[in-house]
């Protein structure tokens, strides 16, 4: 994942790093790092449209009133990978509201520390 990380933060100049690379203020920010690493190792997407698609993404953000920070660059980046996705036919925003409210339901009933897994009733409701 290292090669892929260091291709990432050359393709697209803007993702927060430090020497040794990509800094992330939060696990969650990790985690969309890593599925836009692994969908674009899977062809889903190449850097130079995720970077459009990315800038795209942070200027509309900008004209709807956001600071532009940089606390919020890894939301856009979430925004981003969301609409490739739906994009590219791999899952529709409906879909990935029913999985993001499953997930919620998941974690609400998970005992802090433990693994949260999905289970068929998750999608209940």
């Amino acid at each position: 994942m290292e090669a892929a990380a260091a291709n990432a933060t050359k393709a697209v100049p803007s993702i927060p790093r430090d020497t040794d690379g990509p800094v992330f203020r939060e696990p969650w920010e990790a985690h969309a790092f890593a599925m836009a690493l692994a969908l674009h190792g899977r062809g889903l997407f190449t850097w130079n449209e995720w970077a459009a698609a990315l800038a795209d993404e942070i200027k509309r953000a900008q004209a709807a009133g956001d600071p532009d920070t940089g606390e919020t660059y890894y939301r856009h980046w979430l925004a981003t990978l969301e609409g490739l996705i739906a994009a590219k036919g791999v899952a529709s925003p409906e879909t990935q509201h029913r999985y993001r409210d499953a997930w919620d339901h998941a974690a609400d009933r998970t005992p802090h520390g433990l693994p949260i897994e999905l289970r068929p009733e998750d999608f209940a409701g």
